[in-house]
């Protein structure tokens, strides 16, 4: 008898799911591929959250002939991630569509086909695995090594499910179906529209920044392509003649038999496009001779050395938020000798001028992209007059947080959608719900 269901209408039963498993087995990665007859191998990371797949760039692996036969997945196969460092993709589950079955693929080493007798439809285990009752069982049955969450054959077996019989099995499989497309477009729909909210704001406030409020106002062009035209009475600065662009220490350096400090220091991750975030800030050893020159400076601007594109460049203001505090060699410190300008200098780094400059100067690798301190310090700035940017200023944020405050109630409309996806589904599944009075009072 299970401790996770309760209350089963009549004729139902409820089982481990091993007694209605034709096949559980564990999935195959071999070796490098060489062109020659490789084989499609799905991985767990092809698999999203709520159990939907994601097949962009399939992987390509040398299997031996015994590996490829018994491993080859069947449209109604499910497939279930056994291990992964998130204990938030422990026992997800996908269901095999005929278009992934059409690929022909195996399945990798870290997840588990099951395939389901005759007495069970599997769209309805589908909906079972990836339901909050099962999620929590294989959450408590998994266990950790190296970092990793660990099921195995016998753990996923032996997670109970409830069961009707095959007939009301698929009208509630229909049923959810239906209902799950239907909230599912919704999310879509929300998500479509925080985005685009999103990107208005950033437009806006890169219109701003170059071009002003008054739509009136005479336009001259400028010697930067990125910029174009400015309002005919504003200026551009090279950031060089703004401030000093400093570099951090370098991670890794040896410091001899140099005397050390331990000091917490800024990385990439912790400068975000606005703000820092200091959840986690870690220590790195430095000389103590050394230290004064990596010192941060409140209204200091820090920017991105380089990451992915949207990175490049990309800043905010440091408030002193810590102290003593450095930055790493891939976060550059710009120390303004006007400080009154910190916000509009680290606002302009966001904007579609900035980025462009950023990007068509960068140093690109195959997934990373990086500037180095004299692009940074050649950076054309747009420079109202004071009493301007000051106005142009208090819109910016004005904008910015009406947008954020409406994009959060639109996150707030997704997450409750999904949480009523989550407790339909749990519902249906255990019985709960009366299929045909809902669909009456819909």
């Amino acid at each position: 008898m299970s401790l996770w269901i309760h209350q089963l209408p009549n004729g139902w039963e409820e089982a481990p799911l091993k007694t209605r498993l034709a096949r559980n087995d564990g999935g195959v990665w071999g070796d490098d591929p060489d062109g020659d007859g490789d084989t499609i191998v799905l991985r767990s990371t092809e698999q999203k959250v709520d159990g939907t797949w994601s097949i962009e760039e399939p992987a390509a692996r040398k299997l031996t002939a015994a590996e490829v036969a018994g491993s080859f997945l069947e449209a109604g196969d499910l497939v279930v991630t056994k291990s992964s460092g998130s204990e938030l993709h422990i026992g997800k589950t996908s269901l095999v569509s005929p278009e992934v079955a059409a690929l022909r693929a195996c399945y990798s080493n870290f997840m588990q086909r099951l395939r389901v007798d005759g007495r069970t439809e599997p769209r309805f285990v589908h909906y079972w695995l990836n339901n909050s009752l099962c999620r929590e069982q294989f959450s408590y049955l998994s266990n950790s090594t190296s970092g990793l969450s660990n099921l195995n054959a016998g753990l996923i077996g032996s997670v109970w499910l409830a069961f009707s019989d095959r007939a009301e099995q698929v009208r509630i499989a229909d049923f959810l179906d239906a209902q799950t497309a239907r909230i599912d477009a919704l999310i879509a729909e929300k998500e479509r529209l925080a985005q685009s909210l999103s990107e208005y704001q950033y437009s806006y406030a890169s219109s701003l920044m170059t071009r002003g409020m008054n739509p009136d106002a005479e336009f001259e062009s400028t010697s930067f392509p990125e910029i174009g035209s400015i309002p005919k009475h504003w200026t551009t600065k090279r950031l060089k003649f703004l401030g000093n662009v400093r570099s951090g220490v370098a991670k890794g350096k040896d410091n001899g038999e140099k005397n050390t400090v331990s000091l917490p220091y800024l990385r990439v991750a912790n400068v975000q496009d606005g703000f820092v975030d200091l959840t986690e800030v870690l220590e790195i050893e430095v000389a103590q001779c050394e230290a004064a020159r990596y010192f941060l400076q409140k209204n200091d601007v820090l920017m991105n050395e380089g990451g992915d594109n949207d990175k490049l460049g990309r800043g905010t203001v440091w408030e002193g938020q810590i102290a003593p505090c450095i930055h790493q060699n891939h976060v550059f410190a710009v120390r303004l000798f006007d400080t009154s300008l910190a916000e509009w200098v680290a606002r302009f780094t966001s904007t579609d001028a900035a980025r462009s400059y950023f990007f068509l100067r960068s140093k690109q690798s195959t997934n990373l992209a990086s500037i180095n301190q004299s692009n940074v310090l050649e950076l054309p700035v747009p420079m109202p007059p004071d009493e301007e940017r000051t106005t142009i200023l208090e819109e910016v944020r004005r904008s910015a947080k009406a947008t954020t405050e409406l994009i959060q109630h639109v996150q707030e409309h997704i997450e409750r959608l999904r949480e009523y996806r989550s407790s339909l589904i749990s519902a249906a599944v255990t019985g709960q719900l009366d299929i045909s009075t809902f669909k009456e009072a819909n």
